[in-house]
C-alpha cells in the first residue's frame, strides 16, 4: 500500500492553498518550491499591485490556519502588491506549514517508480517519483502540480515559434512586468522600448513607461500588437465589476491618444536582428520597429516536459485537460465567464496527478486566482475521499475585461493576451500613479496600473 505523502509542486498562492486544505484534512503532504523562499515567481513582480482587493486573494482553508496563529488580517478592501501578498499572507501561511515546505527543490521530472508511460499492469499502486534538479528524489502518493507558467514565456515570433534571430538578441528582451521605476529603471530611462502583447501585463508596463516619459527626457515607448482593433484591450471601462481593471484600460487608451505611447498594430513579428548602432529591429513584412529593449508580454505556456512519462490527456490546442478546454476556451470565454470546475475536469488518465492553477489552463489566458483556490479545494477533497465536497464546486467570478486571446486582439485568435483578464468600472481623471494592478493568472499574471485605492483584479 502507498503511504507516501501528497506532494505539491510550487509554493505560490494556489500551491499553498492546496497545502492548507491538505493540512486541514489531516493528509500528509510536502510542498516543493524551486525558489529560495515562498512564491519566488511573485517576488519578481513584487512592485506590481493586484487589481483585486484582499478579500478575493485569501483562500478559505489558508484563512482558517492563519486565524489560529498570530496573523493580522489585512484590510480586505485594500489592493495588495505582489510583495504585500508574500509578506502579509503567503509567508505567514508557509510559516504555519513549517517543515512541510521545502525550498530550493526544483522538480525536473515526475514519473511512477518502475513505470514508464507505456507499462500498465500494477501502475496505479506504484508511488510517484519526483526527481529534483540536485539529483535528490522524492516519493509521493499523489501529485498536485501548481508550478505555474511564469518560467515559460511565449516567444515573440508570430507563428508560435521563435522569430528568426530571436535567440541572437535575447539580452535585449525583457521578461514581462519589469520594475520600471525600481531595479530596471536604467534599462528604460532615456531609451526606446517596444512592448509586445495586448494583455494586462503589457498594459501595466506601458502605463509605467508612459509615466517615465514625463520624468526622463529621451524615453520613447512603442506598443506592438498583432490585431487591428484594441477596443477589447481597453477593457470594460465603467462596466467592469473590478474598478482597477477598468481603470487600466481607460488610462491606457488615454496614454495612446496623448501620443506618449506609439501604437503599431497588425504587426506579426517574423524576424529580429541587431542594427548597426546596437539596437534591435523587429520585422514583419515591410514593417519594422526598432528599439533598445523589447518587453515580451505575449503570455506564457506550461511545462509538460517534466511530466512526459505520465499518462496525460491534454487538449491539442490549449494544453489543458481535454475536459477543461471547452470551459476555458479564450475564443468563447473571458475569465469572468468560465464555469465552475474541479476535480472531474482536472483528472488525467494518470490517477493521482492533477495540475492546478495557471498550469491547469495551459495556454489559455483566462485564469483567475479564485478559480485556482477552488480547484485546489476540490482536488484535495477528492484525495481525502470526500467526493461529495469535491464535486460541490462553487465559483462567483467578476465579468468583463480582457481574458481571451482573440477577444483581446480583435481579429487575432492565435496571440496570447499575456495575462489573466480584467474587468473594470472606474475611469480616473487623476494622473497615473505608480500603483500597479495585476491578476495572478496562476503563474501568469495580468497587470494594470491604477490608483492605489482603486485597484482590483481579475486573477485574484
Amino acid at each position: 500500500m502507498v503511504t507516501e505523502p501528497v506532494v505539491v509542486i510550487g509554493a505560490g498562492p494556489v500551491g499553498l492553498a492546496a497545502a492548507a486544505h491538505l493540512a486541514e484534512r489531516g493528509v500528509e503532504f510536502l510542498v516543493l518550491e524551486s525558489g529560495p523562499s515562498v512564491a519566488a515567481a511573485i517576488d519578481e513582480w513584487r512592485h506590481v499591485k493586484l487589481f483585486s482587493p484582499w478579500r478575493y486573494d485569501i483562500d478559505s482553508a489558508a484563512r482558517r490556519l492563519l486565524e489560529a496563529s498570530d496573523w493580522l488580517e489585512p484590510d480586505l478592501d485594500e489592493l495588495p502588491t505582489g510583495g504585500d501578498l508574500i509578506d502579509d499572507y503567503l509567508a505567514p501561511l508557509a510559516k504555519t506549514l513549517a517543515d512541510n515546505v521545502r525550498y530550493g527543490a526544483e522538480v525536473v521530472a515526475v514519473t511512477r517508480v518502475g513505470y514508464d508511460r507505456i507499462r500498465t499492469a500494477g501502475r496505479e499502486t506504484s508511488p510517484f517519483l519526483l526527481r529534483l534538479a540536485d539529483g535528490d528524489e522524492v516519493l509521493a502518493s499523489a501529485v498536485i502540480d501548481a508550478a505555474g507558467t511564469w518560467r515559460r514565456p511565449n516567444v515573440l515570433g508570430a507563428s508560435g515559434i521563435p522569430a528568426r534571430g530571436e535567440g541572437d538578441v535575447a539580452d535585449a528582451i525583457s521578461h514581462a512586468l519589469p520594475d520600471v521605476f525600481g531595479r530596471d529603471r536604467e534599462r528604460f530611462a532615456g531609451r526606446r522600448t517596444a512592448v509586445v502583447g495586448a494583455g494586462h501585463s503589457a498594459a501595466t508596463t506601458l502605463l509605467e513607461l508612459g509615466e517615465l516619459v514625463d520624468h526622463e527626457p529621451g524615453t520613447e515607448v512603442v506598443w506592438v500588437v498583432r490585431g487591428t482593433d484594441q477596443a477589447r484591450t481597453y477593457g470594460g471601462g465603467d462596466g467592469d465589476e473590478l474598478p482597477a481593471r477598468g481603470a487600466l484600460g481607460t488610462r491606457l487608451k488615454r496614454l495612446v491618444q496623448s501620443g506618449r505611447v506609439e501604437l503599431v498594430s497588425s504587426f506579426r513579428t517574423e524576424s529580429m536582428a541587431r542594427t548597426a548602432d546596437g539596437r534591435v529591429a523587429l520585422t514583419a513584412g515591410d514593417q519594422q520597429v526598432v528599439a533598445d529593449t523589447v518587453v515580451n508580454s505575449t503570455g506564457f505556456r506550461p511545462d509538460h516536459d517534466m511530466v512526459g512519462e505520465l499518462r496525460l490527456d491534454l487538449d491539442p490546442i490549449l494544453g489543458s485537460t481535454r475536459a477543461l478546454a471547452p470551459l476555458i476556451d479564450p475564443n468563447q470565454h473571458s475569465c469572468g465567464t468560465v464555469p465552475p470546475h474541479g476535480v472531474d475536469e482536472l483528472q488525467h488518465p494518470e490517477p493521482g496527478y492533477y495540475a492546478v492553477g495557471a498550469k491547469s489552463y495551459g495556454r489559455a489566458p483566462t485564469f483567475l486566482l479564485a478559480t485556482g483556490y477552488e480547484q485546489a479545494r476540490s482536488v484535495v477533497a477528492a484525495l481525502a475521499g470526500d467526493w461529495e465536497a469535491a464535486r460541490d464546486v462553487q465559483l462567483n467570478l467578476p465579468e468583463t475585461g480582457v481574458c481571451s486571446s482573440n477577444l483581446a486582439y480583435g481579429d487575432s485568435a492565435d496571440e496570447s493576451a499575456g495575462g489573466c483578464c480584467g474587468p473594470a468600472p472606474v475611469s480616473v481623471e487623476a494622473p497615473v500613479s505608480r500603483g500597479l494592478a495585476t491578476g495572478i493568472t496562476g503563474g501568469l499574471l495580468t497587470v494594470i496600473d491604477a490608483e492605489p485605492t482603486t485597484q482590483s483584479g481579475c486573477c485574484n
